[in-house]
């Protein structure tokens, strides 16, 4: 993805930065030392920008143990940025309509360095169901959105995203490049991808790209949900819903209408 050039004199301001995304789903709380190794910052440099992260509310200390979470500032931030979103907005009531109609969970993310995020979701009803997840971010080779994403991303971006080797969580998760690489071909020809297995056992979803006024891929919906219940048979059921659901939301964002049977 392309990136901007810091100013000059922003050093300070980049390792706070880096400190805060050394947190994560599965290390949430984290010690002094393991943020110096996270950061490569020597242990003096991390505890002073954190004692001043910690003033702002950015990251909180556990007196007893002296080690660091993200703080209550923060999450409220967090809050305001998702509130603000107009991905959200646009989005939210075709999730409620397509988690109606597939009677599957529905997701709203966007990539984020190397993972999808959740944006948004809606819940299925079903008593075996995906858990809520905004928040969460997940290898974006590994899921639907992921893969429709990189499928539409140029050469050199897609370069920068996928850090190879990468990560085999399934024995379905595709890793080798020449795979990938006709996997995502294949995607881009039809204008969604599937996710079979290939992120944990059990778990399928579809998922088709949102397009803004320009034609940029701005985003990803997906619908997921068992494999007992997302059977082959039901998938072909569900994919024209969920590109129905992507259309709607792509135009919402600006995006001209095209016929259901194109790819968005």
């Amino acid at each position: 993805m392309p990136t901007n050039e810091p100013y000059p004199g922003t050093q300070a301001v980049l390792r706070a930065i880096r400190l805060l995304k050394a947190f994560s789903d599965r290390k949430p709380v984290l010690s002094l030392a393991d943020l110096s190794a996270a950061t490569h910052l020597k242990k003096s440099t991390a505890f002073r920008l954190l004692t001043a992260l910690e003033s702002e509310g950015m990251v909180a200390r556990d007196a007893a143990s002296d080690a660091y979470c993200l703080g209550p500032d923060l999450l409220a931030l967090g809050g305001m940025a998702l509130r603000s979103n107009d991905l959200r907005p646009a989005s939210h009531a075709e999730l409620e309509r397509l988690a109606k109609e597939t009677g599957e969970t529905a997701t709203l993310e966007i990539l984020v360095e190397a993972g999808m995020l959740i944006l948004d979701e809606v819940v299925s009803d079903h008593l075996i169901a995906t858990t809520h997840w905004i928040g969460t971010s997940w290898p974006i080779h590994a899921t639907s959105t992921g893969k429709v994403l990189l499928a539409y991303l140029s050469g050199e971006a897609r370069r920068q995203v996928l850090q190879f080797p990468l990560t085999k969580f399934t024995p379905h998760t595709i890793v080798q490049p020449e795979l990938i690489d006709d996997e995502l071909n294949r995607i881009r020809r039809q204008g969604y991808a599937i996710a079979a297995e290939e992120l944990e056992a059990g778990f399928v979803a579809v998922g088709p790209p949102l397009c803004i006024f320009d034609g940029q891929i701005l985003a990803a919906i997906s619908t997921g949900g068992p494999a007992t219940r997302l059977t082959p048979e039901r998938i072909d059921q569900v994919i024209p819903l969920v590109l129905e659901s992507a259309g709607r939301i792509s135009a919402r964002l600006g995006y001209p209408p095209r016929p259901q049977s194109s790819a968005p």
